[in-house]
């Protein structure tokens, strides 16, 4: 099986440890990716809302360099620091997936990164 590291710039540029999306098998596999703002390095957002919005912004840079898009994500890993913040998300979550939305599962961010208040992953038909 053949595999190619999805690179993009319009992304936070991920630790020498994980690619940002491997593309395989039909796939795309995109690490957890980070409300980071690319152009500046920076958290973006306070609320879990505006969180939210920048991962979803950085995931869909991601798989639109791989050839895919956010129509195409069949799962998704949602990883948030407090659980009072899922209600907020969800709000957030309906205006990128109004309509049959993703599979997805939750959980618990095993670190804390000063500001970060989530970490979405997901897998997309390439």
């Amino acid at each position: 099986m053949s595999r190619t590291i999805i690179r993009t710039t319009n992304a936070p540029t991920p630790p020498p440890t994980f690619s940002q999306a491997v593309k395989a098998a039909g796939l795309v596999f995109v690490s957890g990716t980070s409300p980071i703002d690319p152009s500046t390095g920076k958290i973006k957002g306070e609320t879990i809302q505006e969180q939210t919005h920048q991962c979803l912004t950085n995931i869909s840079a991601i798989l639109k360099e791989s050839g895919s898009s956010l129509d195409k994500v069949v799962s998704a890993t949602v990883i948030m620091l407090e659980e009072e913040d899922f209600a907020g998300m969800n709000e957030e979550w309906l205006s990128w997936f109004p309509i049959d939305p993703p599979a997805r599962q939750g959980a618990k961010l095993p670190v804390r990164v000063p500001g970060m208040k989530i970490s979405v992953a997901v897998i997309a038909e390439a």
